[in-house]
């Protein structure tokens, strides 16, 4: 049986004030539970009031307003100190013998800590999990033994999670290179060389819609068809399914171009396996007789979708239309240029996606991981 303990009885609040503003280095909490390099403008402000957070310390934003389903919060771990805002709260573990900083942040890392919070969260114009509440969250603590155990299983996925997320970026880098040092360094596009042509997406791809899924008949049961919608795209990945049947075409495959069509236009090279693609999401599948790659076709476009994403004017979103999908274009060379260059960014592609797809496995056990620990 497991037994659970009042948090409130392992922590304290930290309020120490740079007022020698020696600290410097200002920091910001993201929903995804990690500390950014703040992005506000402190020019002319009084630094000396801001909080000082010392490695190992957490801090947590109250005011859970407008923040969606998850709350802010997060560990030092990668600065020695830093300073946040004074709407922070800092606090810190009483005895590290007796609870471990990492254990504590696997479960504030867990989805239904956040659920609680949302569901402690109290007050009118501003929603807030006030310290007192967090004080209440109860939580089971194993022996120090058993959280070192449970921390190290966890970080052993991390670290190979953030591996890959390195090879992923290296050998997305290497594409990029690749597709200027063939594609744009030196050729230019309005008096192409001979035997190059300029071609519009539609002549050398297949260009899909989505289908208007009911949303009446989405669920969370993994068992019925996963569905992609806009959010989804960056991902990688759904918790989306639906028990509705729809033609095959609508399918995505690994290395399919999906771009969302409504407010920022999200744009990936897909990796997630088996699944179907939602309304407002245009998927592009490459017409191997030309040669051509995922990766040039996504290159080629990638800028005049953000330009597009920026430029268009709407009443409250930006829209992508079937009429700026038929304004974008590919340079395509000639045909040695074309296998040489397809069949390194294929290979490249290939390996992204290994990476890629590993990750999301590693990302599935880490979640596994910390269910487990309120079992």
């Amino acid at each position: 049986m497991t037994i659970y303990k009042r948090l409130g009885d392992y922590i304290r609040e930290v309020n120490v004030r740079n007022s020698d503003l020696k600290v410097t280095n200002l920091l910001g909490l993201s929903v995804s539970k990690v500390f950014m390099p703040s992005i506000a403008n402190t020019i002319g402000t009084d630094m000396s009031s801001y909080k000082i957070v010392e490695k190992g310390q957490f801090v947590y934003i109250a005011d859970t307003s407008r923040r969606g389903d998850k709350i802010a919060i997060a560990l030092l771990s990668d600065y020695e100190n830093a300073i946040v805002s004074q709407a922070y709260t800092v606090f810190e573990i009483v005895d590290h013998s007796a609870l471990l900083p990492e254990y504590l942040m696997m479960w504030f890392r867990r989805p239904e800590f956040d659920r609680y919070a949302r569901f402690h969260s109290h007050g009118s114009a501003r929603e807030v999990f006030d310290w007192d509440e967090l004080c209440n969250v109860q939580l089971p603590i194993p022996s120090i033994d058993c959280q070192r155990e449970i921390v190290s299983e966890y970080e052993t996925l991390s670290n190979r999670i953030r591996l890959n997320e390195q090879m992923i970026a290296n050998l997305e880098e290497t594409a990029q290179a690749l597709y200027r040092k063939m594609f744009v360094d030196g050729v230019d596009k309005e008096n192409l060389p001979e035997g190059w042509r300029k071609l519009s997406i539609f002549d050398v791809a297949k260009v899909i819609y989505g289908y208007p899924f009911d949303s009446e008949l989405f669920c969370d049961d993994n068992q019925f068809t996963p569905v992609i919608r806009i959010r989804d795209i960056l991902e990688n990945k759904t918790d989306t399914y639906t028990t509705e049947q729809v033609d095959d075409k609508y399918q995505i495959s690994d290395g399919d171009i999906l771009i969302g069509m409504d407010g920022v236009f999200h744009m990936t090279i897909w990796s997630g396996g088996y699944a179907f693609q939602n309304q407002r999401i245009v998927r592009i599948i490459p017409n191997p007789k030309e040669s051509l790659s995922s990766y040039q076709i996504y290159f080629s476009i990638f800028n005049p979708i953000k330009e597009l994403e920026t430029s268009i004017e709407g009443t409250t979103v930006a829209h992508l239309s079937d009429k700026d999908m038929k304004k974008l274009s590919v340079v395509v060379a000639t045909k040695d240029i074309q296998e040489k260059a397809y069949s390194e960014f294929e290979t490249i592609k290939r390996n992204v996606i290994v990476y890629k797809k590993e990750n999301s496995k590693l990302t599935e056990l880490q979640s596994l991981l910390l269910a487990r620990m309120g079992k």
